[in-house]
């Protein structure tokens, strides 16, 4: 065990730079993270104060999203690529608390995320969860490995959460996104959320840069007709790609328009 990480010796996690996940796990006030991504973190919250309250309303998003996609479009079968640290209400404990036969299958490529597991891996007897260590980029490992747990033939969602936004070529990104598109059935669905600057302008964009400056995991803005391009050839539900606190809010919330966008699209 590292004095330095409380982790197993064998955990090649690099301490030096910050890190995206661990600073997220920061901004919603979780304990898995280091100095350094804290530090990161305070700088960005220096000139963005309300970024937890975009941290916030994206997990709200996903408990709505998830709600949607089990009650109203009977899907019980999730693929979470990037999916980040453990907290609470994470994808399979939404969606099996809807449907306990419900199946998801985490996808992170952060050796940090992969001895946090075993959390992500606590199923209802009636369902599974699993865990796929790989990047967004290899679609092949990432379907090989879930098709363990899921079944491609029937309807999945595909949950791409602030991921697509650390792919920094669009040449690269859309081809990522389509290719495992292309390889779900029709009736799954697709959910994405990713970072804009269309909230904060300039300020966005310039802790954006700062934060690959300083060897974070580079990260970039995309506007909202970008976003729209990963829908392309689907079905893009109402009310379109907008801010997470404004996809389909319940009865009373009132939430500010943050930083991260998302949509929700079904393949037909």
């Amino acid at each position: 065990m590292s004095e330095e990480t409380g982790l197993p010796a064998d955990t090649k996690i690099d301490i030096s730079v910050p890190h995206s996940a661990r600073i997220w796990n920061y901004w919603l006030g979780g304990k898995d993270n280091f100095a350094v991504d804290r530090a990161a973190g305070d700088e960005v919250l220096a000139h963005i104060p309300d970024i937890p309250v975009g941290a916030r309303a994206e997990r709200t998003f996903l408990k709505r999203v998830v709600r949607y996609l089990v009650r109203e479009a009977g899907i019980t079968q999730f693929l979470d690529v990037g999916t980040g640290l453990p907290t609470a209400d994470n994808t399979h404990e939404v969606a099996q608390s809807l449907d306990p036969t419900a199946r998801v299958v985490y996808v992170d490529n952060d050796p940090l995320v992969m001895v946090h597991a075993r959390a992500l891996l606590v199923s209802s007897p009636e369902g599974a969860s699993d865990y796929v260590e790989a990047d967004l980029r290899d679609q092949a490992a990432i379907l090989a490995a879930a098709e363990r747990t899921l079944d491609l033939d029937r309807p999945i969602a595909l949950m791409l959460l602030g991921v697509v936004n650390h792919i920094m070529d669009d040449d690269e990104a859309y081809p990522a996104v389509a290719r495992l598109v292309a390889a779900l059935p029709p009736g799954s669905h697709l959910v994405l959320t990713h970072s804009t600057a269309e909230i904060h302008g300039e300020p966005m964009l310039r802790v954006m840069r700062e934060t690959t400056e300083r060897g974070g995991t580079p990260i970039r803005a995309r506007t909202r007709v970008e976003l729209e391009r990963f829908f392309d050839g689907l079905e893009l539900l109402e009310p379109g790609v907008v801010s997470c606190s404004r996809w389909r809010p319940d009865p009373g919330e009132a939430e500010p328009e943050v930083y991260l966008f998302g949509g929700v699209g079904r393949i037909g």
